[in-house]
């Protein structure tokens, strides 16, 4: 599962040809989340309250471009980073 950001100690990935809908794994620690991408909804797992505000305030910033790695994922193409939250 390719790592597409990084920032505060949170890693996000996606996996390729993942089921749908669309969406993203965030990691801290031992804490996974799973996100869709349309409504920034947790739909799987959980995250610490202030990790899961970052996340999502940087996935706002990145949608546009999440929904485009989803579907570069779902080809099997490769995957290019997206900038961390600053």
């Amino acid at each position: 599962m390719p790592e597409i950001s990084r920032f505060f100690g949170i890693s996000i990935k996606m996996y390729f040809d993942d089921h749908p809908p669309p969406h993203f794994h965030a990691e801290y620690g031992e804490y996974i989340a799973v996100v869709e991408i349309h409504t920034l909804v947790v739909i799987g797992g959980t995250l610490p309250p202030r990790v899961l505000g970052l996340v999502i305030e940087w996935a706002a910033q990145h949608r546009g471009k999440l929904l485009t790695l989803w579907e570069l994922a779902a080809q099997h193409q490769p995957l290019h980073k997206l900038p961390p939250l600053e």
